[in-house]
C-alpha cells in the first residue's frame, strides 16, 4: 500500500510541477493562460515524463503487486488443495471410482 500511495503522490506532484511550468510559459508569451488546454498540455507532458522520471517507483510498486498476486495465488492453491483433500476423505465412494 505504501509503494501505491508514494507512486501516487509522485506522478501527482510531476504533473503540478509540470502544469505550473506550462501555465507560466504560457503567461510569459501571452498575458492570459488557458486553463484548460494547459491542462491537457502538462497532462500529455507529466504522462510522457513519467515514463522515464517515475520508472524506479514504479517498478518498486510493480515488484510489490507481483509479491502479493503470487502469495494470494499460493494461498487460494493451499485452500483448493486442503478442500480437495477433505473431500476425499468425506466421501470413500469416490475413492473407489479413481
Amino acid at each position: 500500500m505504501k509503494d501505491f500511495v508514494v507512486y501516487t503522490l509522485l506522478r501527482l506532484g510531476l504533473f503540478l510541477l509540470t502544469w505550473g511550468a506550462v501555465t507560466g510559459a504560457w503567461l510569459l508569451i501571452a498575458d492570459k493562460a488557458a486553463l484548460g488546454l494547459t491542462f491537457l498540455i502538462a497532462l500529455v507532458l507529466s504522462g510522457v515524463g513519467s515514463y522515464w522520471v517515475l520508472a524506479g517507483p514504479r517498478e518498486k510498486l510493480a515488484r510489490h503487486v507481483e509479491a502479493r498476486a503470487e502469495r494470494a495465488t499460493a494461498a487460494f492453491e493451499e485452500r483448493r488443495a486442503r478442500e480437495d483433500a477433505e473431500a476425499a476423505d468425506a466421501d470413500p465412494v469416490a475413492d473407489e471410482k479413481k
